[in-house]
């Protein structure tokens, strides 16, 4: 039985859609069965848990290693495979497995949920997008096995392979090693570093850009959206390597303690993780308060559109930046690899950026109040963490409170969402305005 959408708008489906996923999951993680406890787990932390996994962030209120059973970690697993890819597009795969005739509402849908700007090819593209995602994930899961074999009996291994696999491909931060440990015990083993620093990179990019580089061989050419991801990643990946090498290198609770090799290892990792997949092979909470502030800004920047990860976006800090450099310039216009850029598209980098450094400005300051015990720093660092759907931590988020956890839970999913997506279905519809008001001038810097 399909179900009708007609007195809501694409931006409203989306926000009811991860809703109903993520109450829907809270729910079955609060049961008996999911916890290794046998026992129920409290709503508040089942419900953190969920927005968590489906906002693909990773952040844990509870050790997902060893307080949840088999099925409740499966459970995490599905919602991060759901929320990373968008509960649409697995609508849409299964309307495709059952050769169901994809309607012109959900192809709108699609459209806004991909952040395409037309629907033109927008089925296509879902089929490109569940068939790199699955295969990526799949031989992942395949190398991971291969390596953890070595540690641990392959049936657990090949369990391991799997979960992991999808976390990282979705840029979750979500691991089974328990103790919050994260992949620590892996800081400088080479094919755990390579393959989850793939699987992040490769997660973070966008489908546009995978399916853009796919299509390189017959096309010769990148579009201008390609050509922007892939050079800020990885300026941000090489710079930001550089910067926790030199912030880290003579600490002997990070860096200090390794050899060149695994020094190396550690502070390209710890740049790549920050692109929202909240993965570290580092204690965070060690680090140097100026790594801290750096790895946070790395996090407010994030992944790219059409991604599954959060933040601003690459693109968008792209353009933040060649607006400033042509105004420096004195020029009226800003091009891009040879491409003038419509003033609406940094009107809208612009918005993003204040919106969201206006939500994590605000909910750092409710949780200062809130979270007493905790620094201002680590209270800033676990918010750009929320709102950028990293996961990465300081070591407070076992203490929040319910005000806390509730407050976070809102930042992972408006992060998730999207500021503009969650503004658009949240606020009146649009009109024309057939007018215009006269042009002003005033006095700027």
């Amino acid at each position: 039985m399909r179900i009708k959408w007609v007195n809501f708008s694409p931006p409203q489906v989306i926000v009811l859609g991860f809703a109903l996923i993520i109450l829907f999951g809270a729910v079955l993680l609060m049961l008996p069965i999911s916890n290794n406890n046998g026992e129920f787990l409290p709503f508040i932390d089942a419900f953190f848990t969920s927005v968590s996994a489906t906002t693909v962030t990773g952040l844990e209120v509870v050790d997902t290693g060893t307080a949840f059973s088999w099925f409740g970690q499966v459970i995490i697993m599905l919602l991060i495979q759901i929320g990373g890819l968008g509960f649409m597009t697995m609508a849409t795969l299964i309307a495709l497995v059952f050769k169901r005739k994809i309607s012109l509402k959900e192809r709108l849908l699609l459209q806004e949920a991909m952040n395409q700007g037309s629907m033109e090819g927008i089925v296509r593209l879902i089929r490109r997008v569940l068939f790199y995602a699955l295969a990526i994930e799949s031989v992942a899961a395949v190398l991971y096995a291969v390596r953890f074999a070595f540690d641990m009996p392959f049936g657990r291994a090949l369990y391991f392979g799997v979960f992991h696999a999808v976390s990282m491909f979705n840029n979750s931060g979500f691991d089974l090693f328990g103790n919050y440990r994260s992949l620590m015990m892996y800081t400088d083993d080479p094919a755990v570093n390579l393959i989850t620093m793939f699987l992040i990179i490769t997660g973070g990019l966008g489908f546009i850009v995978i399916s853009d580089l796919v299509d390189y061989r017959n096309r010769r050419r990148l579009s201008l959206h390609s050509k922007v991801v892939l050079t800020m990643s990885g300026l941000l990946i090489i710079s930001g390597a550089l910067v926790i090498l030199v912030f880290e290198f003579t600490n002997k609770n990070t860096l200090g303690s390794l050899d060149w090799s695994g020094k190396l290892w550690s502070a390209f990792f710890q740049s790549v993780a920050p692109r929202t997949a909240g993965a570290h092979t580092l204690d965070i909470s060690s680090l140097r308060q100026a790594t801290q502030f750096f790895i946070l800004i790395l996090m407010f920047i994030g992944a790219s559109p059409s991604s599954t990860g959060g933040g601003i976006k690459t693109t968008t800090f792209m353009i933040l930046l060649g607006a400033v450099a042509s105004m420096i310039r004195g020029r009226s216009e800003l091009v891009l690899f040879r491409y003038r850029l419509a003033q609406e598209r940094i009107f809208k980098a612009v918005t993003v950026t204040m919106l969201a450094l206006f939500l994590v400005i605000s909910v750092a300051l409710i949780l200062s109040t809130t979270e007493r015990g905790a620094s201002f720093l680590s209270i800033l660092f676990e918010t750009t963490s929320a709102f950028g759907t990293v996961g990465l931590s300081m070591g407070i988020t076992g203490d929040l409170t319910t005000a806390g956890k509730l407050i976070l839970s809102f930042t992972m999913f408006t992060g998730r969402l999207g500021l503009l997506t969650l503004a658009y279905a949240l606020g009146p519809k649009k009109g024309k305005r057939l007018y215009r008001h006269p042009e002003g001038k005033m006095i700027i810097g």
